[in-house]
């Protein structure tokens, strides 16, 4: 692995303090806060680092209260809420200068058999052939792992956009628990931004504060975050400051891995 997807690994292995209770670093990408998918990507290892092995995160659900601090260590502390005979239920509080600023629940099950369906997944270009074609890969911070190629995007009511998304710099270790984690990080980037599309406002425009308010994940199947997932997103409504977006992931054959959903801040200030 690159230094830099080894540095996005270890972010997500936390420090264990004592029972339910861990530390994880932080990463400052330049923004005014801690960035999201910090916390959510933590919480997430933090409580799968309190059940069994064979149950696997299959969806996450949090509000963000507090503005984070990128300077500093966030303590998470776990909650057993249920073991159950087919689910495990934790809630995560993250804690910066003794107070919440992130809490979480996140649901485990073991593998199991079931009714399947799922839509069709968008006919886009593969990756291959947008580079060949000439398409940029972006990366939303310098030197960091997370690059993404733009498939489309949709000014129109309701805006949308459709990227690649993949964590490069070499292989990853084949562990179920640690793509999930990687994945709830991954989920934050592009999707509320998704909301601006349809007014012609840029991020980094100086009247724009913006900031996800809650976050919520669902995965479907097995995610792997070293190959490229197809990201559609699309924003149904905003309106009161605030701004909604969901997403579909879809992996190279066309399987839907995850779904999620975000709220956020979205002011302009005159």
């Amino acid at each position: 692995m690159t230094q830099a997807l080894d540095d996005l690994v270890r972010l997500l292995g936390l420090e264990a303090l004592e029972e339910n209770l861990f530390r994880g670093q932080s990463q400052d990408l330049g923004l005014p806060q801690l960035f999201g998918g910090q916390a959510l990507g933590q919480a997430a290892a933090a409580a799968t680092r309190t059940v069994p092995e064979d149950r696997y995160l299959h969806s996450l659900h949090g509000y963000f209260l507090r503005r984070g601090d990128a300077q500093l260590p966030v303590i998470y502390s776990v909650d057993r809420v249920r073991d159950g005979g087919s689910f495990t239920t934790r809630r995560v509080t993250a804690i910066q200068k003794g107070q919440p600023i992130f809490f979480c629940s996140a649901s485990f099950q073991g593998r199991e058999h079931g009714l399947h369906h799922q839509p069709t997944a968008p006919e886009v270009p593969t990756p291959d052939v947008l580079i060949a074609q000439g398409q940029a890969v972006h990366q939303r911070f310098h030197d960091h792992p997370v690059e993404f190629i733009t498939v489309e995007e949709r000014h129109a009511c309701p805006p949308s956009r459709m990227v690649w998304f993949r964590l490069s710099g070499g292989s990853l270790p084949d562990d179920p628990a640690l793509h999930r984690y990687l994945l709830a990080y991954g989920s934050d980037f592009n999707l509320l931004l998704t909301t601006l599309l349809a007014h012609d406002v840029e991020f980094g425009d100086p009247r724009l504060r913006i900031a996800s308010l809650d976050h919520a994940l669902w995965i479907h199947q097995d995610p792997k975050l070293d190959d490229w997932l197809l990201y559609v997103m699309e924003s149904p409504w905003a309106g009161s400051a605030r701004g909604f977006a969901r997403g579909s992931f879809y992996d190279g054959d066309g399987r839907l891995v995850a779904s999620t959903a975000q709220e956020g801040l979205v002011r302009i200030q005159s």
